[in-house]
């Protein structure tokens, strides 16, 4: 028997830790779903009491997919869910393929732990792995102000090949709602992964032209408020 050649899963690793901009890391897999992407996700505890507290969404590895489509309004498609805890696990091991790594939103905590390769959880171990296979990482840290250590961290990560996306939405794209501020953000990540997205309208060299249109580009949009269910 002819054994045909299987291209093999190679997903984009996404992690979730606990500073406030969860919206963002709705976002961002949802739109890496949209567009055809594979995602391994791993969400710290720290970020399920964030995302609790900011969209009133639970998340438990025990019903995840349940969880997850409410956290993006759409079904979670070629997902794969992690525990924080499991050194195990694929993106653990530079053997295992993927595509590169997005931390969104990344705690001062976050960037510390993997500037210093600590990988005391798996979102670190994988950024480590990510760094020393040289694909790409992208880190959205959300803190104001920043401290010096802090600042030098990114730097150092920057120096490595890490890119920092902090999470500062622009206003030139012509954003009406919350909601596509945050798509902006989550779409200049999308932009540095090289994955091809609607979620903000780009700069023509024309002055006030994404407000002139409205933002018509079909951006991705979060689920429905009133669907959104409190489940603690």
């Amino acid at each position: 028997m002819d054994h045909q050649p299987t291209t093999p899963r190679t997903p984009w690793v996404l992690g979730i830790t606990g500073a406030s901009g969860t919206p963002y890391a709705a976002a961002v897999l949802r739109a890496l779903l949209d567009a055809g992407e594979s995602v391994d996700l791993v969400v710290s505890r720290a970020a399920r009491l964030t995302m609790l507290d900011e969209t009133g969404l639970s998340f438990h590895e025990s019903r995840w997919r349940t969880d997850v489509k409410a956290f993006i309004g759409r079904d979670p498609g070629d997902t794969v869910v992690w525990k924080e805890n499991d050194f195990s696990a694929g993106p653990a091991s530079g053997s295992y393929p993927t595509r590169g790594m997005a931390v969104v939103p990344a705690t001062t905590a976050s960037v510390a732990g993997i500037a210093c390769g600590m990988s005391k959880d798996l979102i670190q171990r994988a950024a480590d792995v990510t760094l020393k296979e040289r694909r790409r990482l992208v880190l959205v840290p959300r803190e104001a102000p920043l401290r010096r250590v802090t600042l030098q961290q990114l730097a150092d990560l920057s120096g490595e090949g890490a890119v920092v996306v902090p999470a500062s939405p622009g206003f030139y794209a012509g954003a009406r709602d919350v909601q596509q501020l945050v798509d902006f953000v989550a779409g200049k990540v999308l932009d540095i992964l090289g994955v091809p997205h609607t979620l903000y309208t780009r700069w023509s060299g024309t002055l006030g032209a994404a407000r002139a249109t409205g933002h018509e580009q079909g951006h991705a949009t979060g689920p429905d408020p009133e669907e959104a269910t409190p489940d603690a």
